[in-house]
């Protein structure tokens, strides 16, 4: 049975809410799934939850737990759409290489062509605009600096339904 996935974390920052209450003015899939940051963009496939466990399990085994700060919010204006993103400070790096190796083995063939190195920025969206005036507003309300801490200890697997709610399949915790 082929099942619409993407992995990602889920940061828990003690200040989430102040994410989750921006993203209930202006992120259409706040209702669907909780803000967190994508490794593999979503994909359909017949892989079965096991094998996806085990491929992940492995890629796992080269990473330990590690220290995520969010703190700067950008506008994102691009033939892809009109965006407001919440940008990692430290941890991009992990989250790169994780994500790398994420796209290896059973996955390989999944890698979107347009994602490279260069071109995959982990962030996390707060907004989603068709204009660029609202896009331009938002970016002016939400621009006040917060900070936003924590560890990463695990990732997770979702399901996307029919209606677009996001059902974990599953979790695996980084530990080394």
């Amino acid at each position: 049975m082929t099942k619409r996935r993407t992995i990602m974390i889920f940061p828990k920052f003690d200040n989430m809410h102040y994410i989750e209450e921006i993203r209930k003015k202006y992120d259409p899939l706040v209702e669907h799934v909780s803000g967190h940051i994508t490794l593999a963009f979503t994909f359909e496939s017949n892989l079965s939850s096991q094998k996806l466990k085990e491929h992940l399990s492995d890629v796992l085994l080269n990473y330990e737990p590690f220290k995520l700060t969010m703190n700067h919010v950008t506008k994102i204006d691009n033939q892809l759409g009109k965006y407001l993103f919440l940008l990692i400070d430290e941890g991009l790096d992990q989250v790169k290489e994780l994500s790398e190796a994420i796209y290896t083995g059973i996955l390989e063939s999944y890698k979107p062509s347009w994602l490279t190195k260069e071109s995959y920025l982990p962030h996390m969206t707060l907004g989603v605009f068709s204009s660029k005036n609202d896009l331009d507003l938002a970016f002016e309300d939400v621009n006040d600096h917060m900070t936003f801490e924590t560890v990463i200890d695990k990732i997770s697997v979702e399901i996307i339904a029919d209606n677009e709610d996001s059902i974990i399949d599953f979790e695996i915790e980084i530990r080394k």
